[in-house]
């Protein structure tokens, strides 16, 4: 298992990944051109991370890491993690835990002062899962849909 980061041959496993989970599988299409135009502008972004679980040439996850430099909290950076997903048939083997202790390796390598994360409301086991790992529900996250 290597944990890297996600080139463009990644980008239709990667959509798999996301379709893999009941709420993904509502709003993924793939083979829609706006992937390619996405992961562009990801690869070309310092502040972007796309990383990939590969086994033996398969995707079996992945997860984003965003680097926000802010004023708050001294100039601090903060690592958001989304799109974290394990494909189904690899969850519960410590993947996801592996995914998600390089992604903390990572902001901790790149300086930033914390990691966070927000999961859907309904993703409980997701929940049980980020508070093994100690992430604590802090913030109420909000969200105000732009495009349809």
């Amino acid at each position: 298992m290597m944990i890297r980061t996600a080139t463009a041959q990644d980008i239709d496993p990667i959509v798999a990944l996301l379709m893999d989970d009941p709420l993904g599988a509502k709003r993924e299409n793939p083979g829609d051109p706006r992937y390619t135009a996405a992961f562009a502008a990801i690869a070309a972004d310092p502040n972007q991370v796309l990383a990939v679980a590969d086994a033996d040439g398969e995707i079996v996850g992945t997860l984003q890491i965003t680097f926000t430099p802010g004023l708050s909290r001294i100039g601090a950076t903060r690592a958001t993690v989304e799109g974290v997903r394990v494909r189904s048939d690899q969850r519960g083997n410590g993947l996801g835990q592996l995914l998600m202790e390089w992604a903390i390796k990572e902001a901790t390598t790149r300086g930033a002062a914390m990691v966070q994360l927000t999961t859907d409301v309904s993703r409980t086991e997701a929940h049980r899962f980020y508070e093994r790992l100690g992430f604590v529900a802090s913030h109420v996250g909000m969200k105000l849909p732009l495009q349809a």
